[in-house]
């Protein structure tokens, strides 16, 4: 694990782990979410990386909307995912 760096933010940039496969954790479609998921995964000492990306969301009236999505490394996303569902959110399923 990454020591926490001097603002305390585990935030990483996606270049740090171009090298390697990232599992995606959450897809936070408010900012506000976005902000309090931070929080939380600087505060476990989690590395995570955010991008902005598309999906489609609502079935009837279905949108394409930007999302922050939090990727994690494979070997912290089961650390991750207990950290996040612990405070009631509903983690992406890991991949097979």
């Amino acid at each position: 694990m990454t020591a926490l760096r001097h603002d305390g933010r585990m935030r990483r940039d996606p270049e740090a782990f171009a090298d390697q496969e990232l599992e995606l954790l959450y897809i936070a479609g408010r900012l506000e979410e976005a902000q309090d998921l931070e929080s939380l995964l600087d505060q476990a000492g989690l590395d995570y990386v955010i991008r902005v990306e598309h999906y489609r969301s609502g079935i009837i009236f279905a949108s394409t909307r930007a999302g922050a999505f939090f990727y994690v490394r494979p070997d912290a996303a089961g650390r991750a995912r207990e950290v996040l569902t612990g405070r009631g959110y509903r983690v992406q399923e890991s991949s097979p």
